[in-house]
């Protein structure tokens, strides 16, 4: 991870410089696992970020971090304002280089009596926690998540136990002096030689292992046992350089961007491994990894709120997709109907023929001039009109079945392109307004059920904020991020002169193209069908048929559901989705 020691040492030194001696002004907590300390003093103010979140834990200054907290404030929340509200920094710490710091936050008790309360925050992944203890008696006060003896008997995390370390590592200080020939010995393994880094030396993640050794011209796959005596020498000194700088306390911040301009990777250190990208360096790694941290966290946090919604969705999918695979099978087993007809009109045209007790007759089959002769099987204990009724019975039976069975698989079949439109709604949601619009939609789909606390909540009011797009000719394209603003935009946003885009027989957003004087040039429709074509379903397919008509021609059939539309006198074109193309004429927000 990104987040290693090394990054943990840059940022604490950061905050050690910067908000030592500040008041906690105020204390927020949006999520179960996230606090933030408002901290103020010498004519400066500061927001310190403080997550356990377990995807991506970290701690840094935060000042353009905007959550909206809960209506109830989480007991965590309650205890830590209680505790250490008011109180002044004295200390931001970290042992070597271990992923626990430690914040030491001068406080008054409740007799006016001078504490030292010492904020904990543990930076390992799943088993993140921030824990408040009592510095003088190293007392849990309480943790952001209480850990019971049941889920950890080695060490519990709850208020009025004794706070114990997590384990120590076994790993060496990076910065302590190690000569080469240390090095070697501590090195030598037949492991891939980053791998060996990481897990000798404290503090070091797998990314800047890979570092030292692209610093060092060393092919990271290469095990220890097998390099070279100046390749080793060479590997020892891009350690040792890039490590007295960390002692030291040189830092080079950096960020790293792709060509699309999505963050890739950071580092307290400068990333040369990544030649060729675009590499932004800044004084503050505060400033990196808000930079960093603010996309991936919110793409997190809204994946894990719609967790049980894509979960239901995915169950009910499967479900239907299971039900229309039977009844197709079902159908194609009718398909013999026709023959009890034909069998019952030819007993009939031959009744004479027959007499009870026979097993079977053979006549002229009239309806097959290549088969001039067939065998017809009877039931021995029926009659002759009874055979023949028993027949026709099957005939009319399996003929309702059939139509039956047709109307529901057309049914099941509307109802499953409408969980996939939900579906892909979900993954093109950008913020929690987003998903608010989509559970609400299923709820009133009957979907999902409505909780009493939702019920008591005031009806949220969707938002008209559709994706918006400029074409290289300057032609304005909106596409929708789910089914209500699919709706909007299609039947009332859009006027009659206007395109209309949706992918063929795939789900997908609905898209639309504003005109100039009734024109609308074929290269922006071309590009605004790339852009369908990326917020739909087929967005890693090649070849991607995209309708596109006026919206004159596009109508909602009356009882359809949110999204679904029917049209006619449309065209087609074949795209395949661009990403670079959808970024490079996406208008930010």
């Amino acid at each position: 991870m990104a987040f290693d020691g090394l990054t943990i040492n840059s940022i604490v030194q950061e905050l050690q410089q910067k908000i030592t001696s500040l008041k906690i002004d105020k204390i927020s907590q949006a999520e179960k696992d996230e606090i933030l300390l408002s901290l103020r003093g010498n004519s400066k103010t500061y927001k310190l970020l403080i997550s356990a979140s377990p995807s991506f834990p970290r701690i840094y200054l935060a000042p353009s971090y905007k959550k909206e907290n809960p209506l109830k404030a989480p007991n965590f929340l309650m205890i830590l304002r209680k505790y250490i509200q008011g109180g002044r920094i004295l200390s931001v710490s970290q042992d070597s280089f271990d992923r626990v710091i430690y914040i030491d936050i001068d406080t008054f008790d409740e007799l006016k009596e001078q504490k030292v309360r010492r904020l904990i925050i543990e930076i390992m992944g799943r088993h993140s926690n921030i824990i408040l203890i009592d510095k003088q008696s190293n007392k849990i006060l309480d943790a952001a998540k209480r850990i019971p003896i049941s889920v950890s008997s080695f060490r519990e995390v709850l208020p009025a136990i004794t706070y114990k370390s997590p384990p120590e590592q076994e790993k060496s200080n990076p910065t302590d002096n190690i000569d080469l020939e240390d090095f070697i010995k501590l090195t030598y393994q037949k492991t891939p030689i980053y791998k060996v880094l990481y897990s000798k030396f404290s503090g070091l993640s797998p990314l800047i292992a890979k570092e030292i050794c692209y610093r060092s011209n060393i092919d990271i796959s290469t095990s220890a046992t097998e390099l070279s005596p100046i390749e080793a020498e060479r590997l020892h000194n891009s350690f040792s350089r890039i490590m007295s700088a960390i002692k030291n306390g040189d830092f080079e911040p950096c960020i790293v961007f792709d060509k699309l301009g999505f963050t890739v990777d950071f580092s307290c250190i400068y990333l040369s491994m990544y030649d060729g990208f675009e590499i932004k360096k800044e004084d503050s790694i505060s400033f990196i990894c808000e930079q960093y941290y603010n996309t991936r966290d919110s793409k997190d946090r809204l994946n894990q709120k719609s967790h049980d919604i894509r979960k239901i969705l995915k169950s009910k999918i499967s479900t239907l997709e299971n039900k229309i695979q039977k009844q197709s099978q079902e159908i194609n087993e009718t398909i013999c109907l026709e023959d009890y007809k034909k069998d019952a009109d030819l007993l009939t045209a031959y009744i004479y023929m027959i007499q009870k007790g026979m097993k079977n007759i053979e006549v002229d089959d009239f309806y097959d001039e290549n088969t001039p002769k067939t065998t017809i099987s009877l039931d021995e204990n029926l009659t002759p009109s009874e055979n023949i009724q028993k027949l026709y019975k099957k005939y009319n039976k399996m003929k309702s079945r059939k139509k039956e069975l047709s109307t529901q698989i057309s049914q099941a079949k509307e109802e499953l392109d409408y969980l996939y439109n939900l579906e892909l709604s979900i993954e093109n949601i950008s913020n929690i307004s987003d998903l608010e619009d989509i559970i609400i939609e299923m709820q009133a789909q009957g979907i999902v059920r409505q909780n009493k606390s939702d019920a008591k909540k005031k009806k949220h009011k969707s938002e008209f904020n559709p994706m918006k797009f400029i074409s290289d000719d300057e032609f304005e394209i909106y596409v929708g991020r789910n089914n209500n603003q699919n709706d909007y935009l299609t039947l009332k946003f859009a006027k009659s002169d206007d395109m209309w885009l949706h992918t063929k027989n795939i789900a997908g957003s609905h898209g639309i193209i504003k005109s100039k004087n009734g024109l609308i040039s074929e290269n922006s429709i071309k590009q605004a069908a790339i852009i369908c074509a990326f917020y739909s379903k087929a967005k890693f397919s090649q070849s991607v048929p995209i309708d596109y008509t006026l919206k004159k021609n596009v109508k909602k059939p009356n009882g359809a559901k949110p999204g679904m539309v029917i049209y006619e006198t449309n065209s087609t074109v074949y795209v395949t989705p661009d990403e670079e193309l959808v970024e490079r004429l996406r208008i930010k927000e």
